[in-house]
Order: C-alpha cells, then structure tokens, then sequence
C-alpha cells in the first residue's frame, strides 16, 4: 500500500565516473528507496538517472539492473513514479 508522501531525486549519474564508484552510490541510492517506500505516495526522479546511456533503444545499462529493478519493485507496490529526462538522459526519448 502507497504512503502518503511525495519525494525527489535527480542526479544519480550511474556510470561515472568509474564502475566502483557508481556501484556504491547504487546501494545508496536502493537503500534510500527502500527506506523511503512506506511512506512514499509519489517519487519523482528529475533526470541524469544514468550518465550519457547510449544504448537506450536495446540493452540496460551495464550493471545497474538492480535500481531498474527497484523502480519495477516500487511502482508494482502501488508507488507512482514520475522519471524525468535530464540532458545527459539521451534514453528518455518518448
């Protein structure tokens, strides 16, 4: 069941500017998810979610299906999620 919070995050830029450091912002990044989801109604994600994700049209980003996954996992719960493009969010083209 969705709280009755809204959130806002931008700027996680997955990717750079090495694996390692990105990979430790991503636990950060689904901990901070996962504490926020019980009373989250609505989490918006205002852009540069991934840094410069070219290959948009056919594969995920390397190594971070596990926040792909947690968006999955939230909105499934019942959480509304609102992703924004950033201009280094060239995968957002609608």
């Amino acid at each position: 069941m969705a709280g009755t919070k809204v959130f806002f995050a931008s700027d996680f830029h997955l990717g750079t500017p090495d694996r390692e450091s990105s990979k430790e912002r991503e636990k950060i990044i689904l901990q901070w998810l996962d504490h926020i989801a019980p009373e989250a109604n609505r989490i918006y994600l205002v852009g540069d979610l991934f840094d410069f994700w070219f290959e948009y049209r056919s594969v995920v980003p390397r190594g971070f299906v596990r926040f792909l996954g947690k968006l999955a996992e939230l909105r499934d719960g019942g959480i509304d999620l609102q992703v924004f493009s950033g201009n280094h969010d060239m995968w957002l083209k609608k």
